[in-house]
């Protein structure tokens, strides 16, 4: 179960890292997404000037997610391989801190935009973690 525990993490960080370049060439690639029920040409339509700043907002959340996802991806590849304890309550709090921080929007902003995306990755991961749970109970 250790090996298809880090497998399905890896999988986790690299999906991640795929979807982070993705976004990032939307951002900087004039592309035009969806932006709740409108898109990002009729916000700019409507409101002149709002295209570049938003592009701006997409591009930081992209490499934000990126630089997550190597980091995670350096975790799982080192130390979680290597079967440390620690390394499992790492990951395990970076997507738990990720998750509040998109959950949190239901509440304070009204909106559920974006929560089925962002929880995916906690899903996966948590079945990752969950496959080498003994490691945490000092299981060998």
């Amino acid at each position: 179960m250790k090996t298809a525990s880090w497998v399905v993490l890896f999988v986790v960080g690299l999906a991640v890292l795929l979807v982070s370049f993705i976004s990032a060439g939307q951002a900087y690639g004039g592309g035009n997404w969806p932006i709740g029920p409108s898109t990002l040409a009729k916000v700019e339509a409507a409101v002149a000037g709002t295209a570049v700043p938003l592009r701006g907002v997409r591009g930081t959340s992209a490499a934000f997610a990126a630089a997550f996802a190597v980091l995670w991806l350096t975790v799982v590849l080192g130390p979680y391989r290597r079967g440390e304890a620690w390394a499992w309550w790492g990951l395990l709090g970076s997507m738990l801190v990720l998750s509040a921080m998109i959950l949190v929007r239901v509440p304070l902003l009204g909106t559920n935009l974006g929560v089925p995306a962002g929880l995916i990755p906690l899903s996966i991961a948590l079945l990752g973690l969950l496959l080498d749970l003994g490691r945490v109970r000092g299981a060998k």
